[in-house]
Formats: structure tokens, C-alpha cells, sequence
């Protein structure tokens, strides 16, 4: 495992702590139950320059933005509309199918210097973003936003390849919940699953008690 591995008891205060000690001017937001709950937590705090801040997505399925699947949607809901960011970058707005919105989208992360902190998720079979484990995506090496799809997973989806997330100054990995236990224990392990390619320039891995195995904790 890449990155520094913190055991906290609330995974979402954790993250929200993160945050306001960085106060990101480019923040890339996740999806998932975490990321929600994560969210919903950091939107109570009014002072972090919301309105001069910008906003993108490290992947996204490819339904509406008012869609209940929707990342996007989901960050809007709980969090970005709650405390006035203005600056949001849709990816499922960036163009007309998956794969136009992923060049305009690459487009879009090429021009910036870099990603001040970028929020990832791990499944709980070791994907993060929309990196899942045997698809085409894990192997591209220079494009930075990709199409990518998975049989056992909905929707098509557009997602950060390894070379965008290598763009951030700090990646956090909130991981919580039981199903996370294998995962988790096989990265720990030395194993290539997804989630263990991350890296950045600091990543910084906040884990809850309940993801642990017995012996880990």
C-alpha cells in the first residue's frame, strides 16, 4: 500500500478535517455512500472560500446529473449547492457520449498546473474512480480522463485515469464498512488490485474500524 493509512473512528469527520486544514482552490469529488455521508458533513462548514473554489469529478456513470445514480447529482444535493460553489465541471455534461466528454474533459484537467485534493472511494472489489479491475482503463498511460465500462457494474461510465490522479498534490481514500474487509487486507497484502496504483503526491488513506479485519486493527 502506497500513502499513509489512518485508522479513525469517523471517516467523514476525518475528510472534513483534511479539507479545511488544505482549503483546496481544485477539488475533485468522488461518488458512493462514503463520499455521501462525507459530503453531507463537510457542507456544515461555511468557511472554506466555497465561492472561489472549483469543482470537478474524478468519474462519473453516464445517466443525467438529476438521475439517483448520478455523482454529480449526488455532490450538487448534499453538498455544492448547499454552499454556493459556483465553478462545478460536469463530466456529463462535457459532451454528447462518453467518449466526447472524456476528450473534453481530458482536455479540461490538461489545463491545469494540478488537482489540490482529490476525494477516491474503494469497492469492494478494489476499484476506485471508474478503474475496474481487468478493464481497458488500468492500462492507459497518457490520456488523463477515459470511457470505460464494466460488465458486472451499471452504465457506461467516464473516469480520472492513473496519470490524472497522479496530478494531485493530495489524494484521500476514505474506506468504511465491512465489504471494503477483503479488499482492503488484499492491498494491504502486496496485491494489485486498483485502489493500490494510486498515487500522488501525498495520499493519505482514512480508514474506520469496521473495514478492518481482526488482525489489522
Amino acid at each position: 500500500m502506497y500513502g499513509e493509512l489512518r485508522i479513525v473512528p469517523d471517516v467523514a469527520e476525518a475528510f472534513a478535517g483534511l479539507v479545511r486544514r488544505l482549503r483546496p482552490r481544485v477539488l475533485a469529488l468522488s461518488g458512493g455512500d462514503t463520499a455521501e455521508r462525507a459530503y453531507r458533513h463537510l457542507a456544515t462548514f461555511a468557511d472554506l472560500g466555497w465561492a472561489r473554489m472549483t469543482v470537478l469529478m474524478s468519474d462519473e456513470r453516464w445517466v443525467p446529473v438529476d438521475h439517483a445514480d448520478s455523482n454529480e447529482g449526488m455532490a450538487r444535493r448534499v453538498l455544492l449547492d448547499r454552499v454556493g460553489v459556483e465553478d462545478v465541471r460536469s463530466m456529463r455534461e462535457a459532451g454528447a457520449d462518453p467518449r466526447q466528454a472524456a476528450a473534453a474533459y481530458n482536455d479540461l484537467l490538461a489545463s491545469l498546473p494540478a488537482i489540490d485534493l482529490l476525494h477516491l472511494g474503494m469497492g469492494a472489489d478494489g476499484h476506485t474512480a471508474s478503474l475496474f479491475p481487468g478493464t481497458e482503463a488500468l492500462a492507459e498511460d497518457s490520456a488523463l480522463v477515459v470511457a470505460n465500462r464494466a460488465p458486472e457494474h451499471p452504465y457506461e461510465r467516464v473516469t480520472f485515469t492513473y496519470p490524472a490522479i497522479r496530478m494531485a498534490r493530495v489524494a484521500v481514500i476514505t474506506v468504511e464498512g465491512e465489504s471494503k474487509r477483503a479488499a482492503l487486507r488484499r492491498i494491504r497484502a502486496g496485491e494489485d488490485l486498483p485502489a493500490a496504483r494510486i498515487r500522488a503526491d501525498e495520499v493519505h488513506w482514512l480508514v474506520a474500524p469496521d473495514a478492518l479485519s481482526e488482525g489489522m486493527r
